[in-house]
């Protein structure tokens, strides 16, 4: 009976050790996060970062396409 306690003892241990040190890897560092303005797509309206918009002037847009098409009309 001794043994089957201290079996599973060590199984708990390994299995919480396992998940404690999985979970510390996966778990981005709030140092390296980096807040970067919205903007929106003149287009369709989309929000984006501002490093991954397109840019044409003062007007951003979220895709090649978009930005080949232009803005969007106003009386939607």
């Amino acid at each position: 009976m001794i043994r089957l306690l201290f079996w599973i003892a060590i199984i708990f241990l390994a299995v919480w050790l396992w998940r404690t040190f999985k979970s510390s890897k996966a778990r981005p560092s709030q140092t390296a996060r980096v807040d970067l303005p919205m903007v929106r797509c003149a287009h369709c309206g989309v929000h984006l970062p501002s490093d991954r918009a397109l840019a044409d002037g003062s007007l951003r847009y979220c895709s090649r396409a978009h930005l080949e098409q232009g803005p969007a009309p106003r009386d939607r």
